[in-house]
């Protein structure tokens, strides 16, 4: 019998095995835009807890094992910032991104409410984007932020 992956909000003890897997998964995007020094490869611990501390997360686990996490914010304008939704590239394409998506929106969707949604990806990320289309988001700006990469910002309203 196999286990299922439950979903779960993080907090502070989850913090090492989500910059670990965030490690992990952030591998892909520095290879494909070049550039190993992304914000997500060189993020220390302290800030990450401060990130926790400041916003919402949530956890994947199979078992014991965290195998994917999303995390976010709410801003004054009623603006739910999505941010840094990994999942170990071995359970990648079952769904799981999707699921913790609509997990982290649904939290935000309580009080005080989200009035929109918003994230960003980078512009060669064709994965991202097309599970960020899929979900009802629409770019709306983009920020060239080096000579290989664009940030695509995405959003949908809540």
């Amino acid at each position: 019998m196999g286990m299922s992956v439950t979903i779960s909000a993080a907090d502070e003890r989850d913090a090492e095995h989500i910059l670990k897997l965030q490690y992990l998964c952030y591998q892909s995007e520095a290879e494909l835009y070049g550039d190993y020094t992304i914000e997500p490869l060189t993020q220390t611990l302290d800030d990450l807890r401060a990130e926790l501390a400041r916003g919402h997360a949530l956890v994947a686990r199979l078992g014991g094992e965290v195998v994917a996490s999303v995390r976010g914010e709410i801003d004054e304008t009623g603006t739910a910032r999505i941010a840094k939704l990994i999942v170990h590239p071995r359970m990648r394409r079952h769904g799981l991104g999707g699921r913790l998506l609509d997990a982290i929106e649904q939290h935000f969707a309580a009080a005080p409410a989200a009035k929109r949604y918003q994230l960003f990806t980078g512009h060669r990320s064709e994965g991202n984007l097309r599970l960020y289309r899929k979900k009802g988001y629409e770019a709306v700006a983009t920020q060239q932020v080096g000579p290989r990469l664009t940030l695509v910002t995405l959003e949908k309203a809540a």
